[in-house]
């Protein structure tokens, strides 16, 4: 049943809007795409401030070990009460050179997960296994040499090398052993064997012999190419 209060209204048309209506509305539709802008700018601007008091970190320099200084970074966060959600965009802004270009070159997405871009960031500085076993046989400066300060050094170089919490005992071993046994090969079969960076004592072992059992041959070619006509 129709309401008898709106039957006058309902045979009626849309009254037609005309230039100035439809220029009314669309700058109504604006306002309100701009306020929501600005919110949103709004709520950035505060995140950031909050960040910065949150976690006010020293900004990385050119002589910080960058290893060093992402550990301290963590340890700050952590006593700051920085969320984790806000760590990988915090560490972007404070590294420096390669750290911050490795940061710039992940995708929007990866940048925003700090494992990658902690990630990204020890593997643009070479850090890595290699990185830890030249650091392990290298010459080591006078205040590394104190017993105590050496041996922990030592130990905490060949943890991050090998890596013992994902390898057994015997794979230890076997790095350790891989390592030293290139050392001590003669040079020719020495340089030969690193080039092809054998993972295992066995892969090296075969390589060596490989070169070792083809040098009679090429001793021969050279000395026939020597021997004057």
């Amino acid at each position: 049943m129709e309401n008898p209060d709106l039957a006058p209204y309902a045979n009626m048309q849309p009254a037609a809007m005309g230039p100035a209506g439809v220029l009314g509305q669309n700058l109504q539709v604006l306002t309100q795409i701009l306020d929501s802008q600005q919110r949103m700018m709004d709520r950035q601007q505060d995140w950031f401030r909050h960040s910065l008091a949150s976690c006010k970190m020293p900004k990385m320099t050119k002589d910080d070990d960058p290893e060093a200084y992402i550990k301290a970074f963590e340890r700050h966060a952590l006593m700051t009460g920085l969320g984790q959600g806000y760590w990988a965009s915090q560490l972007g802004v404070l590294v420096i050179g390669k750290a911050q270009a490795a940061y710039r070159a992940l995708s929007r997405e990866d940048a925003r997960d700090y494992e990658l871009v902690k990630q990204a960031i020890l593997y643009r500085l070479e850090i890595n296994p290699k990185h830890y076993r030249r650091l392990l046989r290298a010459k080591k400066g006078p205040d590394e040499r104190q017993p105590r300060v050496l041996l922990q050094l030592l130990r905490d170089l060949l943890d991050k090398w090998v890596n013992p919490a994902r390898q057994d005992r015997e794979a230890l071993a076997d790095q350790i052993v891989l390592e030293q046994f290139q050392n001590d090969l003669e040079e020719r079969t020495q340089r030969w064997v690193r080039q092809h960076a054998p993972l295992t004592c066995e892969e090296a072992l075969k390589l060596a012999e490989a070169f070792t059992a083809s040098r009679p041959a090429t001793l021969e070619r050279e000395r026939v190419q020597d021997t004057p006509w």
